[in-house]
């Protein structure tokens, strides 16, 4: 428990200095820092309307990190959960727009589709990683400029809506994400982000192989010791990450845009990833974490027109909360001591 509120005192000191270094950075462009987060607040924040935008930027972030949350427990890293968001979310406005089905059916079907499309984008990687040991940092990564290629080839070449932009049609109101308000798109992805969260916490916390995971990520040469199949975890681990990464695609595509384009949603993978970092790997952290990014992306929407600072300044902040948080995790790190043996990460 000790630790747990070491680490969570250490990475919310981090985020204090981050904030602190993006005042300075705000200060060089001849803007007051206080005006800059206060009309961020606002306009995250500031009317009903407001805060559900803020909920629906959450929601994919949430989702994403989820994701990140199961391969960060296992002692891996999914880093390509953009790549997974954008192939689920293709696939499933393919499913959205070709099939006339029932609406419970036919949602159900595209949201199935988009799982199936985020383990099929990471089985490669996930096979290589848990066979031959390979890096998976790496391939997760590449595999992300693939998908949002490839999808683009797609979207371009063969499903273009005809005298429309870089966009497949709309796909068919029975594939539609229920909405949540009238006044805003917030949809009922946000309540699968939520149960998502509590039902990951629960089987890392109170089920056997949710231990068993946990326990391969903390020491992976004491889990095989103990018998646990360290290969065939790693690969199950790694493609429940990716069906996750590839649902968020589809709650964005059927609850948001009913379309799917190029660029469809830029970011919220690797603000996913970000999120379940800051929440040290922990599924109920990272819904606030992931709502900390949703307001920064959302209040940023006002800050061009209240104040001279550029929407660009929140990159900016979310880059110095990167750099202070891996700064305070690799402190911890060494000051940790040494009987952590193989272990490639702790959560």
């Amino acid at each position: 428990m000790s630790d747990r509120f070491d680490s969570l005192f250490g990475q919310g000191l981090a985020i204090l200095f981050a904030l602190g270094l993006g005042a300075l950075v705000i200060l060089t462009v001849d803007e007051s820092p206080v005006r800059v987060f206060v009309t961020l607040l606002n306009g995250a924040f500031g009317s009903p309307e407001r805060i559900a935008g803020t909920l629906l930027q959450t929601t994919p972030i949430l989702i994403c990190g989820i994701a990140a949350c199961i391969s960060f427990r296992g002692g891996l890293f999914n880093i390509g959960i953009e790549g997974q968001l954008f192939m689920g979310g293709f696939w499933a406005t393919w499913v959205g727009f070709s099939f006339n089905l029932p609406p419970a059916l036919h949602l159900l079907l595209a949201m199935a589709v988009a799982v199936i499309a985020g383990m099929a984008w990471i089985a490669i990687p996930a096979f290589f990683r848990a066979r031959y040991k390979t890096n998976e940092v790496v391939s997760t990564i590449l595999a992300n400029y693939v998908a949002i290629l490839f999808t683009s080839y797609l979207t371009i070449n063969w499903f273009k809506r005809p005298g429309g932009q870089s966009e497949t049609p709309p796909i068919l109101e029975s594939a539609y994400l229920p909405e949540l308000f009238s006044f805003s798109r917030l949809n009922w992805g946000l309540i699968i982000g939520l149960v998502l969260a509590v039902g990951v916490y629960l089987f890392f916390n109170r089920t056997a192989r949710g231990y068993a995971v946990t326990e391969m990520g903390a020491n992976p040469k004491f889990a095989e010791y103990g018998g646990i199949d360290i290969k065939k975890q790693t690969f199950l681990v790694l493609i429940a990450s990716g069906a996750v990464g590839g649902l968020a695609g589809g709650v964005e595509a059927l609850g948001v845009h009913h379309r799917f384009m190029e660029g469809f949603a830029p970011g919220f993978g690797f603000d996913g990833v970000i999120a379940a970092l800051l929440a040290n790997g922990n599924p109920i952290g990272t819904i606030f974490t992931a709502l900390f990014f949703g307001a920064l992306r959302s209040g940023s929407l006002l800050l061009e027109v209240d104040t001279t600072a550029s929407r660009e300044i929140i990159t900016v902040i979310q880059a110095l909360i990167i750099l202070a948080v891996s700064a305070q995790i690799t402190i911890r790190r060494k000051a940790s001591d040494s009987t952590a043996g193989e272990r490639r990460w702790k959560f």
